[in-house]
């Protein structure tokens, strides 16, 4: 099925009150596209680390809705031209025009398989559960993920770094704590390597579905892999749940200003001795958390390493 697309440009004022117009004649979702900077409220709540660089904001914005092939299309087009010539009379809608294409109907909830594919990290193959193992690689110790689309696959540079951590750190008796634990991926690599059990934490409900569904696919027992939901920062009964001077390591692969705030509360549910694994830190932000942990005499860092732009700051617990 093609979709025609129309896209009106506008002012970023009018945006508000074109969605409600166009949500009033039956246009069930709309796409936005204006180059308003984000707020610190807004990137705080999305945990963004480096922002893109807009152009300037001119006031202008584009907002376009996709039409079926079976719809009234001319009909449609009447009631939206009707709605802009009601909100003139209200509002500045800048060039109020329109333009025309044609997009493909894709699977947009599955495209993106294609680009995750089995990879390696030194002796471990992590696939995913719908791809078969290379004969080259049969050898290696397997992971099997589906991320699903809340997730990373694991191939980034910061997950690659961790998991080169957890291979330092992880013995047969080690219980690991697992921060903003996502698909599960690292702490099932854990239990891999042998972890005796894993604690995860994360803010996304989905993440309890998630690694439910890879434990399974890795064979692994689900009483192994506790996962809640919650903020092991602030949140007392998470924090409560996970207990205190109990894991051997805890890793989190979150992001630099997150890890700032972590290393705070991480000392007390680690053993003395316990071994901190971070990463998801941009090395612009290397320097920063390195200063938080100098200055938290619970921790001293041990070891340093990098890949691409990325750094995994590794610190044990005096």
């Amino acid at each position: 099925m093609k979709w025609k697309k129309f896209t009106l440009t506008t002012t970023t004022e009018a945006v508000d009150l074109i969605s409600c117009a166009f949500d009033e004649i039956g246009i069930e979702g709309i796409e936005i596209e204006d180059n308003i900077p984000l707020t610190e409220k807004e990137t705080k709540g999305m945990f963004i680390d480096i922002l893109p660089e807009l152009p300037p904001d001119e006031g202008i914005a584009k907002v376009s809705f996709y039409l079926d092939d079976d719809a009234d299309v001319p009909g449609m087009l009447e009631k939206v031209n009707e709605a802009l010539e009601e909100l003139k009379m209200f509002t500045d809608l800048g060039a109020c025009t329109i333009e025309a294409s044609e997009t493909e109907d894709k699977d947009w909830i599955n495209n993106w398989k294609q680009y995750f594919k089995p990879f390696t990290v030194d002796d471990i193959l992590i696939k995913p559960t719908w791809e078969t193992i290379p004969e080259e690689h049969k050898d290696k110790l397997l992971i099997q993920i589906d991320p699903g689309t809340a997730f990373g696959t694991g191939m980034h540079e910061t997950t690659q770094l961790c998991i080169r951590q957890l291979r330092k750190y992880t013995g047969s008796d080690t219980k690991v704590l697992d921060v903003g634990t996502g698909s599960g991926i690292l702490g099932i690599t854990a239990l891999k390597l042998g972890a005796k059990e894993v604690f995860g934490t994360d803010l996304d409900e989905n993440a309890i579905t998630a690694v439910g569904e890879n434990l399974e696919a890795n064979g692994i027992p689900a009483g192994l892999f506790t996962v809640l939901q919650g903020n092991i920062i602030d949140d007392k009964e998470v924090q409560d749940a996970a207990g205190y001077e109990y894991y051997d390591v805890a890793v989190a692969n979150i992001l630099a200003d997150v890890i700032i705030m972590l290393q705070k509360e991480i000392p007390v549910h680690i053993k003395k001795g316990g071994i901190f694994i971070t990463s998801g830190i941009i090395n612009m932000k290397e320097e920063v958390v390195k200063e938080a942990f100098a200055a938290n005499s619970a921790f001293e860092i041990i070891e340093v390493t990098y890949q691409g732009e990325w750094v995994s700051i590794t610190a044990r617990k005096k």
